[in-house]
């Protein structure tokens, strides 16, 4: 119980200038990620986690404080861990051992692979418990569905040897369905990984509300989600790199600055 009260109340001193200035504009774009899933209401109490790789030979990545709110994450809270999960650093906080095991896996097999996000929405959960998983009912669904893919659930993932797994399932797409569990995406930025979530989690919402609302469901024309998949391929990168993460960031500052800190 004293290390629980004596964590409640630490303080944790700024790294801005104690670290490379590429890494701290990593560990902005990182906090103000986690900062805006509590926004949007997709965080898990502290159950879920998103990182970013360090450049570098090493490998490092950030991962949030197992035990911080995600409106509670800062830019100099998030840990710096190696490839087998321990700090780099001296740190007060605990790291997510289930956050570890899939967010090592897609950042030690894929190069390209600089962000990752995992969450456990219900709409998200309740997609991926579908059978058919995400259909192209609506145009969100059609840009992002050709980027998808599966992961078979295996149990709370501590086990390290379900990272081969995972990497092959995830192969070269963005984007997966963990069955039975959650959502998943990747970027070369924070911002290409939280515009794939953005895009995922809101056609899972719209496929749970269109199921429910009845079984007349309208299915696109043939052909049409084809071609919204070529679409979003193209689009979706540079539309979250230029246009909707910079916005983003933005909102972050106006809903609370602290993040930066």
């Amino acid at each position: 119980m004293e290390k629980v009260r004596a964590l409640q109340s630490v303080e944790i001193p700024s790294l801005e200038g104690k670290v490379s200035d590429e890494e701290w504009k990593l560990r902005i774009d990182l906090a103000a990620a986690y900062r805006l899933v509590a926004h949007h209401g997709w965080d898990d109490l502290i159950f879920t986690h998103m990182s970013v790789r360090i450049p570098g030979p090493e490998h490092h990545f950030l991962l949030n404080p197992y035990n911080l709110m995600f409106e509670e994450v800062t830019a100099s809270s998030l840990i710096k861990v190696d490839i087998h999960g321990n700090p780099v650093e001296p740190t007060p906080f605990i790291t997510n051992p289930a956050g570890f095991t899939i967010h090592s896996a897609v950042h030690m097999a894929r190069e390209d692979a600089h962000a990752v996000i995992h969450l456990h929405t219900p709409h998200g959960q309740a997609v991926a418990a579908h059978e058919e998983g995400l259909l192209p009912l609506t145009q969100t669904a059609m840009l992002i569905r050709g980027d998808l893919s599966f992961h078979d659930y295996e149990g709370v993932a501590t086990d390290l040897e379900e990272r081969e797994r995972i990497v092959a399932d995830l192969g070269t797409k963005n984007a997966m369905l963990l069955r039975n569990h959650g959502t998943l995406t990747v970027g070369t930025t924070v911002g290409e990984a939280f515009i794939r979530m953005y895009f995922l989690e809101r056609a899972c919402e719209a496929q749970i509300y269109a199921l429910s609302a009845g079984d007349k469901v309208n299915n696109p024309p043939q052909g049409t989600p084809e071609v919204a998949a070529q679409q979003g391929a193209a689009g979706l990168k540079v539309a979250a790199q230029l246009l909707a993460w910079p916005a983003l960031l933005r909102k972050a500052y106006r809903l609370d600055p602290g993040f930066a800190s």
